[in-house]
């Protein structure tokens, strides 16, 4: 069974510091665009059980929407051990999700905390 948990203020920590890999979804119900993407974000969730997925409504969490500075919907967001590796308004075709989910995958963490580190050097100086 295809577990998809819901965002919240309380639990977004646990969620990001608790999944190696975290998809979210923020939605809304009355948003015709996110109604389209659910069943394949859903269908994706069921496909890719090593990564963990989670939805985001905005409307019942406004708080959550306003700290990730949500400012159109959908908006999918992707972390990769505790990183924000991807962050995008737009519903995206079931190949390109799985494309995206792939690249996430492939990534080598380490040359990413690498470039993060000397952009935050360079940033003080």
């Amino acid at each position: 069974m295809t577990v998809i948990h819901e965002a919240t203020m309380d639990n977004i920590d646990a969620l990001i510091t608790g999944n190696p890999v975290l998809v979210i979804d923020f939605w809304a119900p009355w948003c015709g665009p996110c109604r389209s993407f659910a069943p394949i974000f859903e269908s994706a969730a069921a496909d890719h059980p090593a990564i963990a997925f989670a939805k985001a409504n905005t409307e019942a969490e406004q708080q959550l929407g306003a700290y990730f500075q949500i400012r159109s919907i959908p908006t999918l967001m992707i972390f990769r051990e505790q990183i924000l590796i991807y962050s995008q308004a737009g519903a995206l075709p079931r190949a390109a999700l799985d494309e995206l989910l792939g690249k996430v995958m492939a990534l080598d963490m380490d040359k990413v905390r690498e470039e993060i580190q000397a952009s935050q050097q360079q940033a003080q100086q």
